[in-house]
């Protein structure tokens, strides 16, 4: 039975990694926490996800959750998250992160932190969009320059970065498939007398609004022809069942960092 504690229990991703476990045989939820000062210190874990109570209550110690987990769930912010990924360094605790807005530096830190035990990073956990992620590295090799790629993406109007994770993580598989740097080709706004549009460049445009969990469309625009991959997500479940299944799998798994592709066996 493998012990699952979740950081940041409290939010709505939170909550719903709560429900899942308690759902989710083979797994036993033993502690969450919260920050400091937080209300929801010393409720219990149970009630906080919409289930009976399992005498198992909210703290502000995720170092004490650390040392008593096989696993932790963290989808948090990148501040706390670095922190998390110390700790479970020094626990030799599995690690599984959703937290989105991870910069370059952020994913080198955790790479470190992956040396003494076992971390799995996705800006998404949801199978189908990891799918999305093999098709577009795949479609942008295969189509080639020829073809202008623009990715957009539709999230709730609480959604505090933009683009969103999942987002940068498809234009990293589109630069991917052409053998490009991101960085240097990726095409964030437009606003005013732009000028044509670069060739090579990839676009991302941003929707914000409403209670939309995330919607991703990766086009690829060519002459006479137009070909579109679209993920819709209806439910946080899947991003919590991926997760678990992430935690699962890690758990036998030699040190290291690892992403969702590595879980699903996408290569």
């Amino acid at each position: 039975m493998l012990k699952i504690g979740i950081v940041g229990c409290g939010g709505r991703m939170g909550r719903m990694l709560l429900r899942q476990t308690l759902e989710t045989d083979g797994v036993r939820l033993i502690g969450g926490t919260e920050r400091p000062g937080s209300a929801l210190v010393g409720q219990d874990l149970g009630v906080l996800a919409g289930a009976d109570p399992i005498d198992v209550t909210v703290t502000d110690n995720p170092a004490a959750l650390f040392a008593a987990a096989d696993a932790v769930i963290d989808f948090t912010r990148p501040e706390a998250t670095l922190a998390h990924a110390a700790l479970a360094a020094e626990t030799n605790t599995v690690l599984v992160i959703g937290t989105t807005g991870l910069e370059g530096a952020d994913i080198d830190r955790l790479r470190d932190a992956a040396g003494r035990t076992r971390i799995v990073q996705a800006p998404n956990m949801s199978a189908g969009v990891n799918l999305l992620f093999a098709l577009t590295r795949q479609v942008a090799a295969t189509l080639g320059i020829a073809f202008d790629i623009e990715i957009v993406e539709h999230h709730h109007r609480h959604k505090v970065d933009a683009p969103s994770g999942t987002a940068l993580g498809l234009g990293r598989a589109a630069a991917e498939g052409r053998g490009v740097d991101l960085d240097a080709v990726s095409d964030r706004g437009r606003d005013g007398h732009t000028g044509p549009r670069a060739d090579g460049h990839i676009g991302f445009a941003v929707l914000r609004g409403g209670d939309v969990v995330g919607d991703h469309t990766v086009v690829f625009a060519g002459p006479g022809e137009r070909l579109e991959l679209t993920h819709k997500a209806s439910d946080r479940a899947i991003y919590a069942h991926g997760a678990l299944r992430a935690a699962r799998w890690a758990a036998d798994q030699p040190n290291g960092l690892y992403g969702m592709a590595d879980v699903l066996g996408l290569g």
